[in-house]
């Protein structure tokens, strides 16, 4: 699929980026081919294939021996844990690092002018 420089700077202008001659080039060069691999995904025949439970459990099965969603068991105790609580960091521990804090909250600079 073709990208028009014209949807890249729209895109540029809606991410707020400032983008010179060349980088719309690049950038309409690289959406078109990300696109184009996208189509070729679309091209593929997966309706007989199984569906993946978990992105997990290929993995967990080969590493066990088995076939894929044959031990969900296996998969659920390697990809979840206890929902257990533990303690927070205070307010003063999690300001300590940040480049700017006042009145108990983080401070950014302002990227949106009111107008």
């Amino acid at each position: 699929m073709k990208i028009t420089a014209e949807t890249v700077q729209n895109i540029a202008n809606l991410a707020n980026l400032e983008l010179s001659a060349e980088e719309i080039g690049a950038m309409q060069q690289d959406l078109s081919a990300i696109l184009d691999y996208v189509e070729q995904l679309n091209q593929l025949q997966i309706a007989d294939l199984p569906a993946m439970e978990h992105v997990l459990g290929a993995a967990v099965a080969a590493a066990a021996g088995q076939q894929p969603g044959s031990n969900e068991a296996a998969i659920s105790e390697v990809t979840t844990r206890p929902d257990e609580p533990h303690p927070w960091f205070s307010q003063k521990e999690a300001l300590a690092n940040a480049p700017l804090s006042g009145a108990g909250h983080f401070k950014v600079p302002r990227i949106i002018d009111k107008g």
